[in-house]
């Protein structure tokens, strides 16, 4: 089992990894196809179904569809096009993607939400469609977004190849059993096992120069958040905190009356940062997911800023321990919050946080297993409700706890020696069994918890 760094940690545009960043990876696919197809074309068709339907207005799925088959794309998103592009598909009623002929396309009428059953592969599922001159379809696909950017046709979902089974690698664990045997027999961190297997499918300046692309889009994240107030759009009118709580913390700091508890304030506004901006549609990294892209970024912030002896050379080998257990959370179980609920995403990505944190730290493989154990297993049965269907309440905050999870796990952890009761795979086993047996109105439907229960909503 094979997931690279840059599959767990990919540079996108929020709100949602897998209904924003999916659909338009999708939708870019499909134009793929009707590239390489003998047809000429006339117009698209889109049905989005499951939680792309039921939370789609509020997660954007709708507008990344738009996008995605205007020839859009998460990484090179520039948000001036994107507002000029959607500006002109509603007033041609057209797309023009490059490779293409002008495509009928009006929004209104071809692109439509299906409150049905789910599809039967995936919660996220949407089918794709092009059109001859009678508007007959005479191509189509079903993609399923399956969490963290990742998206699979109908086809690929059913032979599974959901994870890369090329080439092989030197470290190919598929389980945290399987991982620390192996680190005990190499003599080798997780680290520098993961660093073996990216290097075996590429080379060392690309695994570099990208983990310091991954951090600075991070960062740079964070600073914007930091420095950007106003209500965030959708119509809830939840308004930015990160910029006066952090303004807040920085004036406490300069009279020296900090609590020691203030640690976590500082914790909790670098993941607000982010998730108000991925929230407002901003640039993100997912970490597993758009829904808990501040949980990462947060901790390696805290490391970096509040802890002795941090130093940026070290934040690879964060990002490759973390990756490594990202992917062995999503390989054994899910990191989708339509799929498992939000304990898939913000509960894995405070478990890959605590275990690059451990890791940098100077924690052994056998500590860093342990700490995402601690963090994951504590994390167990969270719902995920958004309310209105935004990734904003709860979501936001929760990515602030989840940092903050992350912390208390690793510092924990290497208080011990390792040795645990309850074992990583068998907690990540647990939330694979407790995500099937949650019903689906706490999976990313918006049609139970909070998103029922807050008032004017």
């Amino acid at each position: 089992m094979f997931l690279s760094v840059f599959d767990m940690f990919k540079v996108g545009v929020g709100p949602s990894s897998s209904h924003t960043m999916g659909p338009m990876v999708a939708a870019a696919q499909f134009l793929d196809k009707m590239r390489a197809a003998p047809f000429e074309f006339h117009g698209l068709k889109a049905t989005l179904h499951g939680s792309l339907a039921f939370t789609g207005v509020g997660h954007a799925t709708d507008r990344a569809t738009i996008l995605g088959l205007a020839g859009f794309l998460p990484d090179s998103y520039d948000h001036e096009k994107a507002e000029a592009a959607l500006e002109q598909i509603r007033e041609t009623e057209t797309v023009q993607p490059d490779g293409l002929p002008v495509l009928k396309f009006n929004p209104r009428e071809d692109l439509k939400f299906d409150f049905g059953p789910n599809l039967p592969g995936h919660a996220n599922g949407m089918i794709l469609m092009a059109t001859d001159a009678q508007g007959d379809v005479i191509l189509q696909e079903t993609y399923y977004s399956i969490g963290g950017g990742f998206v699979l046709t109908e086809a690929e979902l059913a032979e599974g190849k959901a994870t890369d089974e090329g080439a092989p690698v030197p470290y190919p664990f598929k389980s945290a059993v399987e991982m620390l045997e192996m680190a005990e027999q190499s003599g080798k961190t997780i680290a520098e096992m993961k660093k073996a297997n990216e290097v075996s499918r590429g080379c060392h300046d690309s695994l570099a120069n990208g983990c310091a692309r991954i951090w600075q889009v991070m960062n740079d994240c964070i600073d914007r958040g930091l420095t950007t107030d106003g209500i965030l759009p959708g119509g809830l009118n939840v308004r930015r905190r990160a910029k006066a709580i952090h303004d807040a913390l920085q004036a406490e700091r300069g009279m020296n009356i900090n609590a020691p508890h203030t640690i976590n304030d500082w914790m909790s506004a670098y993941a607000m940062a982010v998730n108000e901006e991925n929230a407002a549609g901003g640039q993100v990294v997912t970490a597993p997911t758009n829904g808990a892209a501040g949980v990462m970024p947060a901790v390696i912030r805290y490391w970096l800023d509040h802890v002795p002896g941090a130093s940026t050379s070290r934040i690879d080998e964060f990002l490759l321990t973390a990756a490594a257990i990202g992917g062995l959370v999503k390989f054994n179980a899910s990191i989708s919050g339509a799929e498992a609920g939000c304990q898939a995403e913000v509960g894995s990505a405070s478990a890959m946080a605590a275990a690059g944190l451990c890791a940098v730290m100077g924690g052994t493989p056998a500590q860093v297993e342990n700490a995402a154990e601690i963090a994951l297993e504590h994390h167990l049965g969270m719902t995920c409700d958004p309310v209105k269907g935004l990734v904003q309440v709860p979501c936001i905050e929760r990515n602030g706890l989840g940092a903050i999870k992350a912390v208390s796990a690793a510092s924990l952890a290497l208080r011990g020696d390792g040795e645990h009761f309850v074992p990583l795979d068998s907690v990540i086993e647990t939330m694979r069994q407790t995500g099937a047996d949650m019903h689906e109105k706490y999976k990313e439907t918006s049609l139970g918890g909070l998103a029922v229960n807050v008032p004017n909503c």
